[in-house]
């Protein structure tokens, strides 16, 4: 059934409410981007959207992220989200738009806000993100420097007596020790995401740096000679394409990885955010230097980390760090490595990427093998522009094997169905892009001995140019 058809016969099962909420915001603002011609008919069609800046699932509005778009004007009165009721994630991240912050309250499945690179002025209202582990504060931002009301580090208690100054060792001893526990506790703070292995934060010291500070989960029962260990092993690692780890804080309740903060956003926002109106196109030849940055990061970890089973055991789109250095060149850095010794027990383990292997899911034994399947994941959604574990087209099945997918559409004579359309109308690196995917499909064998090592990845990726 076409898009048309699928809109006439399912047209009833939207929520009108949440439609509303947003043509007030496209009615209220302006922009260079057709909002207007865009946003109409329903939001949402069952898991997707044909809106820009707009995700959905179960046809229930999600995500509403319009980013760099221009858009300019006041948002329309503050508790217009209200009736978006699962709403998770909203950006409208480096605009010019002004007025009173929107009003955030009643939205209990909100975990992401990006208002920053506006004019917007007073505090966000929140309920009751929201405030259980970070004390917020009012923040004026007139002067269009930043969105994002302040919040201080989660107050942890395990820290022992907040007078006494804890010194941080340094794994960079060219670099001077410009600040401490004490430090990072009184810093402003915003989450960067909440993940499996914990919640992470920007953190931005009075000093004037800016760090990450990784706040650690489910690891209470580890020795503090066994994550100094490996702390220290990860910490003395020096690559361009992995974050590095500057230093670490260990107690029985409580323990942070501060890295050094330099990234601009994810793979996957690079990849699936702004799609639509208003979206700069990432074409083949950005693709394929993103693809060769991971998979020298890769690469570089499996032989740094011989003994371990698996060096990465999290690759996933969402750990791989971009630094923008101009419109269509990215520097890429892998993040949230070598943390697998420290997992307590497999029960944790399949919230980690690895746990969508196959040879996870057989309960059979992991290798370095698991991290080259998650390679190859990241690789056909580089190719395909397609999410692991969305609907797939043309049925109503999920994705979570989006090579299973991609498998059977290049059985049928190597079909460019699976191109992301954005690289689609690039018929002469056609067979680059085919080339790719056979180093894909390789790598997301289902028979891990089958798949290459990532050395034989690299040199396969390196010998396409």
């Amino acid at each position: 059934m076409n898009f048309v058809a699928l809109v006439s016969s399912e047209i009833d099962e939207y929520y009108p409410e949440e439609r509303e909420a947003l043509l007030k915001l496209r009615d209220s603002l302006s922009s260079n981007s057709d909002l207007h011609g865009n946003w109409t008919g329903p939001p949402c069609i069952n898991n997707s959207s044909r809106w820009a800046g707009i995700a959905c699932s179960n046809w229930h509005v999600v995500h509403i992220v319009l980013q760099g778009i221009q858009l300019a004007g006041s948002l329309p009165p503050c508790a217009f989200l209200h009736n978006i009721t699962f709403l998770s994630k909203l950006s409208l991240r480096n605009n010019t738009l002004s007025g009173p912050l929107p009003n955030l309250t009643n939205l209990v499945y909100l975990e992401y806000v990006v208002l920053s690179y506006n004019r917007f002025w007073g505090s966000i209202p929140l309920e009751k993100v929201h405030r259980k582990q970070a004390a917020k504060e009012e923040q004026q931002t007139g002067d269009g420097t930043s969105g994002w009301a302040k919040t201080k580090m989660p107050h942890l208690e395990s820290l022992g007596d907040p007078e006494k100054r804890v010194e941080l060792d340094f794994f960079d001893k060219e670099m001077p020790a410009a600040f401490d526990l004490d430090d990072l506790l009184r810093a402003s703070a915003q989450v960067l995401g909440k993940g499996k292995l914990g919640t992470t934060y920007k953190v931005t010291l009075e000093s004037g740096p800016v760090v990450v500070v990784k706040r650690l989960k489910n690891m209470n029962e580890l020795s503090k000679k066994e994550f100094t260990q490996q702390m220290q092993l990860l910490g003395n690692m020096r690559h361009e394409n992995l974050v590095q780890i500057l230093s670490f804080y260990y107690s029985k309740e409580e323990k942070l990885v501060i890295s050094k903060f330099d990234s601009s956003g994810t793979l996957f926002e690079l990849l699936h955010e702004n799609r639509g109106v208003g979206r700069v196109p990432l074409d083949w030849a950005t693709r394929l230097s993103i693809i060769k940055d991971i998979a020298k990061g890769l690469t570089f970890l499996h032989q740094s980390l011989p003994s371990h089973k698996v060096p990465h055991a999290n690759l996933k789109s969402s750990n791989v760090l971009v630094i923008q250095r101009n419109s269509q060149t990215y520097h890429l850095k892998l993040t949230d490595f070598g943390f697998l010794p420290l997992v307590p027990s497999r029960k944790y383990t399949e919230d980690l990427a690895i746990g969508k292997s196959p040879e996870f899911a057989q309960g059979k034994k992991l290798s370095q093998k698991a991290d080259v399947y998650c390679f190859g994941i990241i690789l056909l959604e580089v190719i395909t522009g397609r999410i692991p574990g969305e609907i797939s087209p043309g049925n109503d099945e999920t994705m979570d094997d989006l090579s299973n997918w991609v498998r059977m559409v290049v059985n049928n004579d190597w079909s460019t169905d699976i191109l992301d359309v954005e690289i689609l109308a690039a018929k002469e690196d056609h067979d680059e892009m085919l080339k790719l995917t056979k180093i894909a499909l390789d790598c997301t064998d289902l028979t891990p001995e089958k798949r290459p090592k990532m050395i034989q990845v690299l040199t396969s990726i390196e010998e396409i140019d």
